[in-house]
């Protein structure tokens, strides 16, 4: 399921990520590689942060769409 779907709170693994090789070069050097957990801390609609890697990090949901937990 895409990130976006999981709840404030939850922790989950990252299984795929989705796009173009740029999107994917991008948000690997932000620490989401396959494997690695991930945790929603708030989603206010348009953005949504996520802890991965102790390091908070926000993205827009359009690119949070195409990471798969």
């Amino acid at each position: 399921m895409p990130l976006t779907m999981a709840k404030v709170g939850e922790s989950m693994t990252i299984k795929k990520i989705l796009g173009k090789d740029d999107t994917k070069k991008h948000l690997e050097s932000l620490g989401f590689v396959l494997g690695e957990n991930v945790t929603i801390v708030s989603d206010n609609g348009g953005n949504i942060i996520i802890v991965v890697k102790d390091t908070r990090v926000a993205l827009d949901k359009k690119i949070a769409n195409r990471i798969l937990v």
